[in-house]
């Protein structure tokens, strides 16, 4: 299934508003450690530019992407499209 396959037999609802989550990282913390946690504290993240993660929409995994540098952010780029029922 495409993207343009799953927009045609959705179509009265393309306008409908999704949750879309780009997961960078799970880990277990102590509760010590998150009870530190402060404004300006520093959680250091695994995924740099080349790493690969997982996108969610509405909760359900779709798609996998690549994580790119761009001229001030990062941003994903999709690489495999999997909805999965």
């Amino acid at each position: 299934m495409t993207p343009h396959s799953i927009l045609a037999e959705v179509a009265p609802f393309a306008d409908v508003p999704v949750e879309v989550v780009i997961e960078l990282d799970r880990r277990t913390m102590r509760l010590r450690d998150i009870l530190e946690l402060g404004v300006g504290s520093i959680i250091p993240m695994p995924k740099t530019a080349g790493d690969y993660l997982d996108l969610y929409v509405a909760g359900a995994p779709v798609c996998r992407g690549e994580v790119v540098a761009l001229e001030k952010n990062a941003g994903v780029r999709i690489t495999v499209f999997e909805p999965r029922a």
